[in-house]
């Protein structure tokens, strides 16, 4: 089976307030799982690592075996297709835990979008830092 997922982090302050926003579809454009995950003061690189790893979780846990990886972060995208070094020790630990999952499945790819086609993974984002920052 193939999923779509469509992944966002963000941070207010950068570090800041940090949530992950998930949306996985089924190959019909279907969501068949949208959730955030709050992530206390982090940074919006580490929020969108996490958001791609809490994805690729979820995946497996539906059966997918292709996986599409959708993200608004060029930086996540370019450093899982080895294009760029992940330098940084934190996003290190985190490209390491994210290339191992991925291994797990028969294809995944990464695709690099602009924010305002990434709207619904946004809106999970948002929804997070919104509850838990008032």
């Amino acid at each position: 089976m193939k999923l779509t997922t469509f992944t966002d982090g963000g941070a207010r302050g950068n570090p800041g307030p940090a949530a992950a926003g998930i949306v996985i579809k089924n190959d019909r454009g279907e969501t068949v799982a949208a959730f955030g995950v709050w992530l206390g003061h982090q940074t919006n690189n580490y929020a969108e690592y996490t958001a791609l790893l809490s994805a690729l979780q979820k995946s497996k846990e539906l059966g997918a075996t292709e996986v599409d990886c959708v993200l608004d972060s060029e930086l996540v995208v370019k450093q899982m297709r080895r294009e760029y070094k992940v330098k940084e020790p934190t996003l290190q630990k985190l490209f390491v835990q994210v290339y191992n999952l991925a291994e797990q499945f028969k294809k995944v790819t990464y695709q690099h979008v602009r924010r305002e086609n990434n709207k619904e993974a946004d809106e999970e984002v948002n929804k997070i830092l919104d509850q838990q920052t008032q």
